[in-house]
């Protein structure tokens, strides 16, 4: 049995039992694709690993009914390999809507495996790591935002999507760093409690009229990220563009060339398609942006999330194997999460 603590080597070889992990010629034409589209970032000699886990992979999920929805920080191996769908959290919580599937595999945290779970609740979904969580997430309770709602009646909360379900149930409508400033102009009143992200509610406040209340929460990823790291990239790379995330400080947005949202940022790049760039973020999304992109150099700048990184293929493989482990959320929880999310996704398909 494969487990959260399982050591790669030894889940490959529990994996072997049931699935041939050998590296062969029809293997590697099954996956020549994939190779093509990440051999900058995967060296060949680890692609024999990863390349027979791809295709046991991709077979299995047709046997089970299954789509993966992985996001943008998930390694390349999984984002080019065997992601069926791919994005931010605004466009995998979308998406989750439009599968048809059965079993909806989460590459990502526990809180965006939730989200599919909540708008999916008649369909199987699982997390290869239920230890895969999120600062943001484990910074508020749902105690807490009922504490603020005591202190500040009457004003509407906009919970950011990386929290838990427990916490989106006693929210007014969800937000994500794609739509944070629309969600915050379109709700009603000059005040809002915006939870928990504070440097995202901080630089939403720099671009609205309406008074917001925060909360002490950060990204672990991004929260890191000073001025004078900017300043020092800069130094480093005099012709480069520098781009961030709005989890990133205050200062540290004043300081780069763009700013925004994991989507927004691969279009600016795709778009804009600077000579030289330096994404402020997550590092494996700037490796997935990379094998996308042409004609663009991308400079090291980032931090891993410890969290993303919980999901590989071995567990991807033994989830789908095993059908584990499986998300659920308690019924008195999933209605009202789920209301929150939709007012989200709603209010999203209004502004486009």
């Amino acid at each position: 049995m494969i487990n959260a603590l399982t050591p790669l080597s030894e889940a490959r070889a529990i994996l072997a039992d049931s699935f041939d992990l050998k590296f062969s010629k029809a293997v590697e034409r099954e996956t020549e694709t994939v190779f093509e589209r990440v051999k900058d970032k995967i060296p060949e000699i680890e692609w024999s690993f990863y390349a027979p886990l791809i295709v046991q992979i991709n077979r299995l999920k047709k046997e089970k009914d299954a789509v993966i929805l992985a996001h943008n920080y998930q390694t390349p191996q999984i984002y080019h390999g065997v992601a069926d769908v791919v994005g931010d959290s605004l466009q995998l919580a979308i998406e989750a809507t439009r599968v048809h599937q059965s079993v909806i595999v989460q590459c990502g945290v526990h809180f965006m495996a939730e989200t599919s779970k909540m708008l999916n609740p008649e369909k199987t979904v699982l997390i290869p790591d239920s230890r895969a969580g999120c600062s943001l997430s484990e910074s508020i309770t749902a105690e807490d935002v009922m504490a603020m709602r005591a202190r500040y009646p009457g004003v509407p909360v906009v919970t950011y999507v990386n929290t838990s379900a427990a916490v989106k149930a006693v929210t007014d409508v969800c937000c994500t760093s794609s739509n944070a400033l629309d969600i915050v102009n379109r709700v009603e009143g000059d005040t809002v409690m915006m939870i928990p992200d504070q440097y995202l509610a901080k630089n939403t406040a720099k671009k609205t009229h309406k008074n917001i209340i925060t909360w002490a929460g950060a990204c672990e990823v991004h929260e890191t990220f000073t001025a004078e790291d900017i300043a020092e990239l800069r130094h480093a790379y005099p012709a480069a563009k520098i781009i961030a995330h709005p989890e990133c400080p205050p200062e540290v947005i004043d300081a780069v060339d763009f700013a925004g949202s994991t989507a927004a940022m691969i279009d600016w790049v795709k778009t804009t398609k600077p000579p030289r760039v330096v994404m402020v973020t997550e590092c494996s999304m700037s490796d997935n942006v990379a094998s996308e992109t042409t004609g663009v150099d991308f400079l090291r700048g980032c931090n891993i999330c410890p969290h993303m990184k919980r999901i590989n293929l071995e567990n991807v493989l033994w989830s789908l194997h095993t059908m584990s482990e499986e998300v659920t959320i308690p019924a008195d929880i999933i209605g009202p999460a789920r209301q929150a999310v939709e007012r989200m996704i709603e209010m999203s398909r209004k502004r486009d």
